[in-house]
């Protein structure tokens, strides 16, 4: 791949409009998914008439967030290179991975119904276990793709909201660090 540098104008103009083509693009459709969840990313109890669990229900709201969460992230200006990545033999996932300017982020996606004062919020379901299991898989990511040095960071974003109702979105940058002694 060669430097804009040494890339002729026309070819640098051609460069920065395909960016700029793909930024509209991202913003049109989480535009399109954020109108689609103007009702909430959680289902009604009374949505459908089968029998339904809580886990199947909880299973499609984390689906429908970790989406939201994808196309909110690329309208931040996140590049995504991955999405639910899961390491052989580890346990867990990492739900979306991608640069946030020149930092890798690892993002952990939590999805809720809104808190009320009994339930924890979603940032709080980030505890010090899965904060372990991001970082080894992190650890992983980076070794399988050679990545050494640069800037990386851990972004939780949280998602919380009922059935009917817009979500609520907070994007956690740099929300926790690996425990002393981690290096990729």
């Amino acid at each position: 791949m060669q430097s804009t540098r040494s890339m002729p104008a026309s070819a640098q103009r051609n460069e920065r409009a395909s960016f700029k083509d793909f930024a509209m693009i991202a913003r049109l459709i989480f535009a399109m998914v954020n109108f689609a969840a103007r009702k909430g990313l959680s289902e009604s109890r009374d949505t459908d008439s089968r029998e339904v669990t809580w886990k199947q229900r909880a299973r499609r709201t984390g689906i429908r967030g970790e989406t939201y969460a994808y196309w909110y992230l690329r309208r931040q200006g996140y590049t995504m290179v991955a999405r639910n990545y899961v390491s052989t033999g580890m346990k867990g996932e990492i739900d979306l991975i991608g640069y946030d300017g020149a930092v890798l982020a690892f993002v952990e996606v939590k999805t809720r119904k809104a808190a009320d004062g009994d339930r924890p919020t979603p940032e709080e379901a980030v505890t010090g276990e899965k904060q372990g299991h991001l970082t080894r898989m992190a650890r992983q990511f980076l070794r399988a793709r050679h990545i050494e040095g640069g800037s990386w960071r851990f972004d939780v974003l949280a998602i919380e909201g009922n059935a009917g109702r817009r979500p609520e979105v907070r994007l956690h940058k740099g929300a926790f660090v690996p425990r002393a002694g981690w290096h990729a």
